[in-house]
């Protein structure tokens, strides 16, 4: 089963679900932030984009403070699979469950736009799936994606490949990373490659009408890599 996190603020849930039923019908369920106990058989926990809590105080910052992130950190260190797209990926490392921050854009303003993304590491058997196509090409709408993490960390984060994307062509000017991220990170994953968190937005390239199915390319991965063992 996938369970799909609501937050106050959240505005990404419905698109999200809309996704995940497409790939698991009828084995998704929404989940409300104050409820502390995951339902049985949770596979998948994913926290989806949208500016929980309005984003006061930091992006991410008060979700991760939740009810339901006890339980969403409880099924992550029973090797559970989590999974945290943008505002998601921003909770996952407030609530330390992925190392590092996002912080404000390079440029301090909101970005709303479509990236060329390479993929760099993760699950083995996802990678395995996007290995034989071509580069991703996913939306990104955020204000706080900068990723910044200290030298140590992002040294580890290279050497066991776990950075799950990088946006491509970021060239000296930073052509190509939109908001500064160190490596042109956007989207890194935990040391048992079982918690993912990325700030493109793969439930926006999934549809037909979306006219890019990038993303439904990433997360059909991710399913068949969860599937496989």
């Amino acid at each position: 089963m996938i369970v799909l996190v609501q937050f106050p603020g959240t505005t990404c849930d419905r698109e999200t679900l809309a996704a995940l039923e497409d790939l698991r019908p009828g084995r998704v369920r929404l989940h409300w932030h104050q409820d502390c106990d995951l339902p049985p058989q949770t596979e998948l926990v994913v926290l989806p984009g949208g500016f929980s809590y309005g984003d006061y105080l930091r992006a991410g910052a008060l979700a991760a403070r939740s009810p339901a992130m006890q339980a969403v950190a409880a099924h992550a260190r029973r090797g559970g699979w989590v999974l945290g797209i943008c505002n998601g990926f921003q909770v996952l490392t407030e609530a330390g469950l992925l190392p590092g921050a996002l912080v404000r854009n390079r440029d301090r303003q909101f970005i709303c736009d479509t990236v060329g993304l390479d993929v760099a590491g993760g699950p083995a058997a996802m990678m395995a799936a996007l290995a034989s196509g071509p580069p991703l090409r996913l939306p990104i709408a955020h204000r706080e994606g900068c990723y910044v993490a200290a030298p140590a960390v992002l040294e580890q984060l290279l050497g066991d490949q776990r950075i799950l994307l990088r946006y491509r062509d970021a060239g000296q000017a930073g052509a190509g990373n939109p908001n500064g991220s160190m490596q042109a990170i956007a989207g890194v994953c935990s040391a048992n490659r079982r918690v993912l968190g990325l700030m493109p937005h793969p439930e926006r390239a999934f549809a037909g009408w979306h006219g890019n199915g990038d993303g439904k390319r990433w997360l059909q991965a991710l399913v068949q890599a969860i599937d496989s063992l």
